[in-house]
């Protein structure tokens, strides 16, 4: 008899694992998501990624707000050999986890211990970290707690940006969950506990991170811009017009350099002053306007050096 899988997730990084399940040959009995959301300027009710991805495959799809009593007696209905889950937004109590035969199972992006929570990609790309991957963990009642039963590593690239780690990250996922369920289902891996004094912790990403601050160095100016592209952006005011800078690269300053002001602004983009270094900003998208290179944008909004950039 085909096992029993049941899946939740509710992102498009769920989505590579929920498809590699299904060329796999363990379609979900079930897929539990997160409820539709209004989103876009009509805030019309939008499904998730991974509710759009059921459907496209025919699989029943389950939208708790939460997964309380009855939720729970919903899943024991379906007699899951093993719960997979990829970013499903909700933290699963001991009734959920003790359901399954094979317990449940997470898709964590990042090599656990480091970076457990809500925001691993982004924090590995602040930090400067030179590798990532992502864990496959027994879930337990902590975040991302739990004892790995694989892992994956993968090099961080000099221009990474959130959006190309976060897809090459979710195809790793799919594929080292795929070729390890077999034997997860057959009780053939033997979980390894996480070393607690390596663990950090990946807080969500705050709207004041998005602001650059021009005191900093650039090489870090940098990293914050790649790890806040394509979405939210990282922000500044540029001659009073607030705009999303989503390419930027560090290079050398100039003594009289002032932080916080445009060094040199031409083809090659615009050079603004910071603590240590330039920041030379290469692609903006400014508010209420289109994505555009730095250069398109001088040439309807010419920066001259010394204005402010804050």
């Amino acid at each position: 008899m085909p096992a029993r899988v049941v899946f939740a997730g509710t992102p498009d990084f769920a989505v590579p694992s929920l498809a590699g399940l299904v060329e796999a040959g363990l379609p979900p009995v079930a897929v539990f998501t997160q409820p539709d959301r209004p989103a876009g300027r009509g805030r019309r009710l939008t499904p998730p990624p991974v509710k759009r991805a059921a459907d496209a495959h025919g699989l029943p799809v389950h939208q708790p707000q939460r997964l309380d009593a009855e939720q729970v007696e919903v899943l024991r209905g379906l007699q899951p050999d093993i719960v997979v889950v990829v970013a499903y937004g909700q933290i699963l109590r001991r009734p959920v986890l003790e359901t399954p035969r094979a317990g449940c199972v997470n898709v964590h992006a990042s090599l656990l211990p480091r970076w457990r929570g809500a925001a691993p990609i982004q924090r590995a790309l602040l930090a400067g970290d030179r590798e990532t991957g992502v864990t496959l963990m027994q879930m337990d009642e902590g975040l991302d707690t739990g004892p790995m039963l694989a892992r994956e590593a993968t090099p961080i690239s000099p221009d990474e940006t959130a959006g190309s780690l976060h897809d090459r990250l979710a195809r790793i996922g799919a594929d080292l969950l795929t070729a390890q369920l077999p034997s997860l289902l057959a009780g053939e891996v033997t979980p390894q506990p996480q070393p607690e004094p390596e663990a950090t912790y990946a807080e969500k990403l705050s709207t004041r991170e998005s602001w650059l601050d021009p005191d900093e160095p650039a090489e870090q100016l940098a990293r914050r811009v790649r790890a806040l592209a394509p979405v939210p952006g990282a922000r500044v005011h540029l001659d009073g017009v607030q705009a999303r800078i989503l390419a930027a690269e560090p290079c050398p300053g100039e003594p009289g350099d002032r932080p916080g002001t445009v060094a040199a602004a031409g083809s090659a983009g615009i050079e603004v002053a910071t603590g240590s270094g330039r920041l030379r900003i290469t692609r903006l998208r400014p508010a209420g306007s289109r994505e555009q290179s730095a250069a398109d944008y001088l040439n309807g909004h010419p920066l001259a050096p010394g204005e402010q950039v804050r």
